[in-house]
């Protein structure tokens, strides 16, 4: 039976992964998978409607095996790999930026990168590159 964390986002959506390595989060990783549905995933559900995240969670071995930072925010519990099938990377990227709070955003080639956790301060990258966002 699956583990709801919110209404529309399960345990076991936010901790898929295709590596084929046992993927399973602490108590506080849990804690935080929660919020980021909560904050992050919710809102983004309620304006543009039902979506997949692509990657949230990711212990060492999975953030390794994926070619992720050793210091990403995945192996935390704090970030998501988003792609909504009725907007583009751009548009999600821009609304986010102006609708939600978040730690850290980054627009991809093909998708947005999203992190929430406690600090609340907000950090704009495109493609890498720290600057004032322009999307």
């Amino acid at each position: 039976m699956p583990t709801q964390l919110t209404p529309h986002f399960t345990l076991e959506e936010l901790c898929k992964t295709s590596t084929g390595i046992a993927n399973k989060p602490t108590a506080i990783q849990i804690k935080r998978l929660t919020q980021l549905a909560k904050h992050i995933l919710e809102p983004i559900r309620a304006k543009f409607g039902a979506f997949t995240p692509n990657s949230a969670f990711r212990n060492f071995k999975v953030n390794k095996a994926v070619g992720g930072s050793p210091s990403s925010q995945h192996t935390r519990g704090e970030a998501v790999d988003i792609t909504h099938p009725k907007v583009s990377p751009k548009e999600l990227a821009t609304w986010i930026k102006n609708n939600l709070q978040y730690d850290q955003l980054i627009l991809e080639d093909g998708w947005v990168h999203v992190s929430y956790n406690m600090r609340g301060e907000n950090l704009d990258i495109i493609k890498g590159k720290v600057k004032e966002a322009s999307f």
